[in-house]
């Protein structure tokens, strides 16, 4: 059996709040397999974003060991974090965070330049953009995008580079249910069409069941873990 593309254990996040401290992850054990669609689901305050944002290098853990793709995050300088980061994790927000002077395009290809890759897209992305349906919408700056369009536009941009892994944090959250339910759809796409590997974020139960694979958080813990 190949070695899990993300390997999480005894992780540990403590916040200091004024006199008190916080903690946020109390020793989370995690393994994600390759071309694996996980779904982590929890309440607010379960500790899921602070497991997000350091799964993405976004910020240090307390303690504990972290390894994607065969390397360890926690061994590494910010450099090689940031690194790490433009080639080997792609992001999707709620908030989409399109820069909304760009173009679709241009807001795609800036995720291309900041990881310095050179030359035209592949074909095989044009596949992909023809699969989230905005193959015809490139030209468009997000105001005249719909929410639907404009986080598919995110999607895009987030495997633009291929990444080992794409961290979705609630990617349905400011969408009504129709598009939401399209959304998740393409994301589970992608996951069996083209074995790309998603770790997603959410509260939402309906949401977490597109997934292959439902880990359950409260309290910085994880509680329960079952397929769907």
């Amino acid at each position: 059996m190949s070695e899990p593309i993300l390997s999480v254990r005894d992780l540990r996040k403590i916040y200091r709040v004024g006199d008190v401290d916080v903690h946020a992850l109390r020793g989370v054990d995690l393994d994600v397999e390759r071309g694996e669609f996980l779904s982590v689901i929890g309440p607010s305050g379960s500790g899921k974003s602070t497991l997000f944002h350091i799964l993405g290098g976004l910020t240090p853990p307390t303690s504990g060991s972290v390894k994607m793709d065969g390397r360890d995050l926690l061994a590494m300088t910010d450099r090689e974090r940031t690194n790490l980061r433009k080639r080997t994790v792609g992001f999707v927000f709620q908030k989409y965070n399109l820069l909304p002077t760009l173009t679709a395009r241009d807001n795609i290809e800036i995720a291309r330049y900041i990881a310095k890759k050179d030359g035209e897209r592949d074909a095989h992305f044009e596949e992909v953009l023809e699969l989230l349906g905005i193959a015809k919408r490139l030209d468009h700056k997000p105001r005249a995008l719909s929410g639907g369009e404009q986080q598919r536009v995110a999607i895009a941009r987030g495997i633009v580079n291929h990444p080992a892994i794409l961290l979705a944090d609630e990617p349905t959250g400011n969408l009504d249910t129709e598009n939401s339910n399209a959304v998740l759809g393409l994301l589970r796409d992608l996951n069996q069409r083209l074995g790309q590997t998603i770790l997603m974020i959410t509260h939402n139960p309906e949401a977490a069941a597109f997934g292959h694979r439902i880990v359950s958080m409260r309290d910085g813990r994880i509680v329960h873990a079952s397929a769907t």
